[in-house]
């Protein structure tokens, strides 16, 4: 019954981080990196396909909902033109990302998708963390302090606890906490 709790509060976080900071990107005061948020979608709905079968059930729930709403804001990132400066680091952090997602087809196993997938995801942080170190101002802490709790949850609410399911929530909550360090420090040293 307490996995069930927790899918649950796991699914309500995702809807209340996401809510605002998609409110922010519709009113132009977020501005999302489109590369990060296109990796990030597509990887974690691969991934909730992923602890499915490797039998993560509920608690598989909110990485789900997480993938498909995840698209969504790297598709207002492009329509809304969020981040207009691409480097050329972004578009490596980007190619290495898409290049590993047949890597985890050609494996046929939950264990290499998921850590595969994993590193993609990590991988994504680079423009977003790229970004946020030249314009700390333009992103939302709460979102990404709200994605880390919701990825504890996540983990607490896994049917099955495997390195597949466990994986992606542990380093992508890891990798929301690394940024908002590196926002709190730019941040403070800008004002």
């Amino acid at each position: 019954m307490y996995r069930q709790v927790f899918s649950f509060a796991a699914i309500a976080l995702t809807f209340i981080a996401f809510f605002p900071y998609i409110r922010s990107i519709l009113q132009g005061k977020t501005k999302p990196h489109v590369f990060s948020w296109v990796i990030w979608g597509s990887t974690t709905f691969i991934v909730f396909l992923a602890q499915l079968a490797d039998k993560g059930g509920v608690g598989a729930w909110p990485i789900g909902v997480s993938g498909i709403i995840t698209v969504y804001v790297a598709l207002l990132a492009y329509l809304k033109k969020s981040d207009s400066s691409i480097t050329r680091s972004d578009w490596a952090f980007f190619i290495v990302a898409m290049s590993a997602i047949p890597f985890w087809y050609l494996s046929n196993d939950p264990l290499w998708a998921v850590v595969i997938l994993t590193s993609v995801d990590v991988i994504g942080f680079g423009p977003t963390i790229r970004k946020a170190y030249f314009h700390p101002f333009e992103e939302q802490m709460t979102f990404f302090v709200l994605m880390a709790t919701r990825n504890l949850f996540v983990i607490i609410a896994l049917e099955n606890l495997s390195v597949t399911t466990i994986l992606f929530p542990a380093l992508t909550g890891l990798g929301c906490l690394v940024f908002i360090v590196v926002v709190v420090i730019r941040r403070r040293a800008l004002t």
